[in-house]
């Protein structure tokens, strides 16, 4: 069996990174932009910092900026139907998880009509094409979608997130610009954290898991536990080490999966609309105990990274217990809540979360085959 690694073509760090996204779309040539972004990054000035470098540059562009938390269908249809209105023919996507998403599937939709049913990109979808020129430019440090082939829609109707697939969704250019992070409040800073944390620790024991993506998910784990305190401080340090860090994981997990704390968090998305990395922070320790003993001996390695001493010295089951304790100790000090109680998820709910769980395009990932019934203990557990 052949591995896969699928990565921008370019991608530009460290503070500043932004004025080359004007020296990226001169060099390719592109004619006008439709800006994706959102109301509050417009309202507090975060996306005006990559308006001002295209305006300097005389560069043509439109803004979109309707895009929601949780990126619905209609979301992506008022997208496709705006950039053939502007006459646009590339995207730059400023902003969090859901904004990258977003232009994800408007980009492909536009360059693969057949799939203009936005439910049919579900899954891992047979486009041809690959989608419009993507510029990603990150606003927060955790969803890695600017390195990533997968996104994530949710159907209002059917109160459900679907993730989709596609190594034709990948953004040409990514621009990892801490000074567009530098705005985040405290809060989103912790659950952006935290997922990218997830990220990496799923990344590292998913099914999929080989020696290369093992690299850039241990290194992230290491970044992310050393940078996050620092980052909900609002250092600069902190911010910067996060940006990286969250970056690195999406290299991983994005060409070999995640597993069922995403699969148990969508639907959280879906139907409180729970920010996606407050789920996952709640959901990581609790389904790592789960999969201890599926992971060999890379809790070690977790436990490690995570700053935890003396790990040559403990046990498997030491070390298992130590890694998972760090992980709660990190979620605890940034100020995640607890419990799934705390952030409105109901008891009577459950049996619908956990078929959703099992149906979600992250759960064969999972290094342990679950049942619907260790799902709904599971989230039981949590509450």
């Amino acid at each position: 069996m052949a591995n896969r690694i699928v990565l921008n073509e370019t991608s530009y760090f460290g503070a500043g990174a932004r004025e080359n996204i004007a020296l990226e779309a001169q060099k390719r040539g592109f004619k006008k932009a439709l800006l994706v972004t959102d109301k509050s990054l417009m309202q507090f000035g975060v996306a005006a910092k990559v308006i001002e470098v295209l305006d300097k540059a005389g560069l043509a562009y439109e803004i979109l900026d309707d895009v929601k938390a949780n990126p619905t269908i209609e979301n992506v249809q008022n997208g496709v139907a705006k950039f053939k209105a502007a006459g646009a023919d590339y995207l730059i996507a400023v902003g969090g998880g859901s904004v990258m998403d977003t232009a994800k599937a408007i980009g492909i939709i536009i360059n693969n009509p057949e799939f203009a049913d936005v439910r049919s990109l579900e899954g891992v979808a047979d486009t041809k094409k690959k989608c419009v020129d993507i510029i990603a430019a990150p606003t927060t440090a955790g969803t890695a979608a600017e390195v990533t082939i997968n996104y994530v829609i949710t159907d209002v109707e059917k109160k459900r997130k679907f993730v989709c697939v596609d190594p034709h969704d990948i953004p040409v250019v990514a621009v990892i610009d801490s000074e567009l992070m530098s705005s985040m409040p405290k809060g989103l800073t912790a659950a952006t954290g935290m997922d990218a944390l997830t990220h990496a620790i799923e990344g590292y024991i998913t099914a999929g898991a080989w020696e290369m993506s093992d690299m850039f998910e241990l290194k992230a784990i290491e970044i992310i536990a050393k940078s996050l305190r620092s980052a909900v401080k609002g250092e600069k340090e902190g911010r910067e080490g996060m940006a990286l860090g969250q970056y690195i994981a999406g290299m991983g997990f994005s060409n070999v999966g995640l597993g069922i704390v995403h699969s148990m968090a969508h639907p959280l998305g879906a139907v409180y609309d729970t920010p996606h990395g407050v789920a996952n922070a709640i959901i990581l320790p609790t389904v790592m105990e789960y999969n201890a003993d599926a992971t060999g001996d890379k809790y070690r390695d977790i436990a490690k990274a995570m700053g935890v001493t003396g790990t040559e010295a403990m046990t498997t089951e030491e070390a298992r217990a130590a890694a998972v304790a760090a992980v709660r100790k990190l979620s605890a000090d940034v100020g995640i809540p607890a419990t799934l109680t705390e952030v409105g998820v109901k008891e009577e709910d459950i049996e619908f979360l956990a078929d959703s769980a099992m149906a979600d395009a992250c759960t064969p990932g999972n290094p342990k085959v679950p049942t619907k019934e260790d799902i709904v203990a599971l989230y039981k557990s949590m509450m």
